[in-house]
């Protein structure tokens, strides 16, 4: 989400700015208000986005004053950037801390913000930018750093994702593939130290993902992993829908991991996803809608999957949108229509749903328009950004403190979303389940592990690189686990998850996929639809 933003092959920031002010302060373009919906987890959110790259986090004093506008404008619910680039804003997490001038020395910044947001009645979520973790313009000088063993020049031990060409780059971000076991469990261990060494109310995952354009992950070792788990021959087409299948398969196992480990720790701590929506939404209820969208089908992200197996609490998506522009004012209202109509867990609970908007890119009059819009379609909301709170603090035109000012007195008007203060009180959707792992076999991967109990089979799912499974939307009681002719028996407790010793497998590999037809070309991209991409 930082609004540092890559020149792609569908857009670029220059036609962006341009067309921004081009049209001047943009109003709200008509949209019919959408009627009054059941209120879903997450409906009483109201947050803000508080991001590593500029002030807000890096001395005690940025932190208090932070603490002190968010109180002020009344939002309930700080998303603290605390992993940046494969390191942390932090003292007491798995990763390095991040290196910066700006940073006041024996700093924790993430630690003072939970102790002072907590004071004041505010949550605090660790925001962590998952598989993006490097850029070429600020890199990391920490010796410990990931890209130090495993960046681009690593040779064989190299994690980055990779398009056919071997190129590494997006722009000037380069990207872990989550295809590579070693890089996976990197990724979860910095996710989870999180929860294990702060008292955060909970995590969101940010570029849980592939970066966009569709072709990655074509690092040799993880080609030769496809192979291995899928009998596939030869380098995958881009479009192929078996490989596209199984790197969608990687990205939800890494998603799948954490919020196992997650919940082993603390069964209540809220774990998020920051999600993609780009251009035209599903209609609501259309899954089969969702899987021809670029989210599926560009960047891997099955975020639908997501919700419904309970591998995430909250769905904050990143509807990213400028009302007067185009259609984008109908895109923002379907994609948030969308996500509230698939909330539904195959346990009878629901996920949490909230939009988050583009405070960067909007006159506050259009932020709170979409805010007001989000809330009464029975969602939470979330602003990004503190650090850029209006579209003249992007552009320069005023200082962010004079935007804090501007956008805070129309959420904070008569019937705004922020005029009359609202408590988050709720802890996260219900999660029982069980985790375990398969070793012993040298394709650990691709396994199916099925969940019985009454001699019905309930549940299904694929060991990771790693050999980990589990699953999160179980009922309480005994259950069997099947994978690969082993079997366990054991309970699953009323809340929280219960890890299995290590099952050992020794079939030579996993059952092969299925040739699949090419995949669906996603939703077209006109020209004059400048969406700037979000990181």
């Amino acid at each position: 989400m930082s609004i540092f933003f890559r020149r792609s092959a569908l857009f670029s920031l220059s036609l962006m700015l341009g067309a921004a002010q081009a049209q001047g302060p943009a109003s709200p373009a008509p949209v019919s208000p959408a009627a009054p919906a059941v209120m879903a987890p997450g409906a009483d959110l109201r947050g803000l986005w508080v991001d590593a790259f500029g002030p807000g986090l890096k001395t005690r004093a940025q932190v208090r004053q932070t603490v002190d506008d968010a109180v002020r404008m009344g939002v309930n619910t700080l998303f603290v950037q605390a992993i940046r680039r494969g390191d942390c804003l932090c003292l007491k997490s798995s990763l390095p801390v991040v290196t910066d001038a700006d940073l006041e020395k024996n700093f924790d910044p993430l630690a003072l913000v939970t102790e002072l947001a907590h004071a004041r009645g505010l949550k605090v979520i660790a925001w962590a930018s998952v598989t993006g973790v490097s850029n070429t313009a600020a890199p990391n000088s920490n010796p410990k750093h990931v890209t130090r063993a495993h960046g681009p020049q690593s040779g064989k031990a190299s994690w980055m994702a990779r398009r056919p060409d071997n190129s590494w780059l997006e722009g000037r971000d380069g990207w872990l593939d989550a295809g590579i076991p070693e890089a996976a469990e990197y990724m979860a261990a910095g996710v989870v130290s999180l929860v294990r060494n702060y008292p955060v109310d909970g995590v969101q995952l940010d570029r849980i993902r592939y970066p966009d354009g569709g072709a990655w992950g074509y690092d040799p070792k993880v080609l030769a992993r496809y192979r291995a788990e899928t009998g596939a021959k030869g380098i995958p087409a881009g479009n192929d829908a078996r490989w596209q299948q199984w790197k969608r398969d990687q990205i939800t196992g890494l998603v799948r991991r954490i919020t196992l480990e997650v919940k082993t720790l603390q069964p209540g701590a809220w774990v998020s996803a920051a999600t993609i929506t780009y251009v035209r939404p599903p209609v609501p209820g259309d899954r089969a809608g969702f899987r021809r969208t670029r989210t599926y089908l560009e960047v891997m992200q099955d975020w639908l999957t997501w919700m419904n197996e309970g591998l995430i609490d909250l769905n904050v998506l990143m509807n990213y949108k400028r009302d007067g522009v185009n259609d984008q004012a109908a895109w923002f209202d379907g994609w948030n229509a969308f996500a509230h109509s698939v909330r539904a867990r195959q346990d009878g609970q629901s996920s949490g749903v909230a939009a988050g908007t583009a405070m960067y890119l909007n006159t506050p009059e259009v932020t709170a328009s979409q805010a007001a819009r989000s809330v009464q379609a029975g969602l939470g909301w979330v602003g990004y950004s503190y650090r850029t709170p209006t579209l003249n603090v992007f552009n320069t035109r005023e200082s962010a403190a004079q935007g804090l000012t501007a956008v805070r007195a129309v959420l904070t008007a008569p019937g705004g979303v922020l005029a009359t203060p609202v408590r988050w009180d709720e802890t996260a959707p219900t999660s029982r389940g069980l985790m375990g792992r398969i070793t012993g076999t040298p394709v650990p991967g691709h396994h199916q592990v099925t969940v019985w109990q009454g001699g019905k089979q309930l549940a299904q799912s694929l060991t990771d690189g790693n050999g980990y499974y589990g699953f999160l939307t179980l009922e309480p009681g005994r259950y069997e686990v099947r994978v690969s002719g082993q079997r366990w028996v054991d309970t699953v407790p009323a809340r929280g998850v219960v890890r299995l010793p290590d099952l050992l497998v020794r079939l030579p590999k996993p059952v092969a996929m299925p040739v699949q037809a090419p995949a669906p070309l996603p939703e077209p991209v006109r020209d004059t639809d400048t969406i700037p991409t979000p990181p």
